[in-house]
């Protein structure tokens, strides 16, 4: 599969049946399982409009393919605010064909259309192949993440 017959579109509500089975998919690679009403929150959240977030699909021959969420946040180094790609997803039948970068490239795109200052993200350590593509598109920053969860 080439990307050329690949298109990119900002997520819509009409769009819940096509993005579930990748977001579930999502869920299935990183062995985690979100509650289905968290995830009805979070396509409302995607999008209502009202909160800073948002996503985009793949779509290739009528199918969405790929999903990518990214939520804007304020600063304390900048004056404009930063892009946190929360999530990147690629049905495994096209991985290795571009979606992934097309994905990527299409937030990259919106932070620049906004004026934003930075798009960053975190993946696991185990996820090397895509950590291949990682290494072609962006910097790696040197920070590691901690965190405690609260419940």
């Amino acid at each position: 599969m080439t990307t050329s017959n690949v298109e990119i579109r900002k997520l819509s509500a009409a769009d819940h049946d096509a993005w579930l089975p990748l977001w579930r998919g999502y869920q299935a690679f990183y062995k985690v399982d979100i509650a289905p009403s968290v995830s009805t929150l979070t396509f409302g959240r995607l999008t209502g409009g009202t909160e800073p977030m948002g996503g985009a699909l793949a779509w290739s021959n009528g199918e969405a393919v790929g999903l990518v969420h990214h939520i804007e946040h304020r600063s304390c180094w900048t004056a404009a605010n930063y892009v946190y790609l929360q999530d990147l997803y690629v049905a495994e039948t096209v991985r290795g064909s571009g979606i992934g970068r097309r994905l990527i490239e299409y937030v990259y795109a919106m932070a620049a259309t906004h004026g934003l200052n930075r798009v960053h993200w975190l993946t696991h350590e185990s996820n090397v192949e895509a950590m291949k593509l990682y290494d072609r598109i962006a910097d790696k920053s040197g920070f590691v993440q901690y965190r405690k969860l609260m419940g």
